[in-house]
């Protein structure tokens, strides 16, 4: 083999660095969003092909749940932050002292998703030690993934509903970092509760209501209370809670 001489190696480097430099500069302007956008825009379609599964009633909202994480799970974090334009997100909000802000954005140019959407969804903006307070739904599946910060993720389910309390069973206490994904629905993981552990955290959620014709409560939240007293089994009759009372104590 040859030997390179300094020159030459030199010379590489320098055609390395202006050809890094170029890629970079295409990138920054978005000339590589044709080769890209494509991977995100499918992401969403087969979001919205599953919901209209769980609506149509095709599957268990277990399964459901399932289908979701696996789909969150393999997402391309970058993309799924610029097209639900994260940094424009960051700019604009002004994030409160108390709970979390919910940002929206459009999807109008994700090419092949139809006008009207069988799923919410919003970015939740988060200072630290602020928290997506503890609280259930009704006839929903809902899930999460962490686009930047870092999180203390608790959830439970919810077992018994009584006049005034839950009764509750902790079921996933965990740290969750970028790309950390978690789900609820009607019969697994339905209380949740998110406290933001750095100095800001944002998450997507997408959330499908009304997707069971047996369920008659209200999607709106369940407010309750996590630190009720201690039952046998590990549970907890967690008693139940106004928003400005769940805001004040965990907010």
């Amino acid at each position: 083999m040859s030997q390179i001489t300094r020159r030459e190696f030199a010379g590489s480097m320098v055609n390395s660095v202006l050809a890094y430099g170029l890629i970079d500069m295409l990138w920054t302007q978005n000339l590589f969003a044709d080769s890209v956008k494509p991977v995100i825009d499918q992401w969403f379609k087969e979001l919205y092909s599953i919901g209209e599964d769980l609506h149509g009633q095709k599957m268990k909202d277990t399964d459901f749940q399932a289908k979701m994480e696996g789909l969150f799970r393999r997402v391309d974090l970058a993309e799924l932050a610029k097209a639900t334009d994260l940094s424009g997100i960051k700019q604009r909000v002004d994030i409160p002292a108390n709970g979390a802000y919910s940002a929206s954005f459009d999807l109008s140019k994700v090419e092949g998703l139809p006008e009207e959407l069988n799923f919410g969804r919003q970015i939740f903006c988060l200072r630290k030690d602020r928290a997506i307070v503890p609280h259930g739904h009704s006839n929903m599946c809902t899930g999460f993934i962490v686009l930047e910060g870092e999180f203390r993720g608790r959830h439970y389910d919810k077992l018994e509903t009584a006049e005034d309390h839950y009764i509750i069973k902790p079921t996933i206490d965990d740290e969750f970092q970028p790309g950390g994904v978690s789900t609820i629905s009607d019969h697994k993981d339905n209380i949740h509760w998110f406290r933001c552990t750095s100095e800001t955290g944002f998450i997507f959620n997408a959330h499908f209501d009304g997707y069971a014709s047996d369920i008659t409560i209200p999607t709106g939240r369940l407010y309750l209370d996590p630190e009720g007293e201690k039952l046998a089994g590990g549970l907890i009759k967690a008693p139940k809670m106004s928003s400005t009372e769940c805001h004040a104590k965990y907010g």
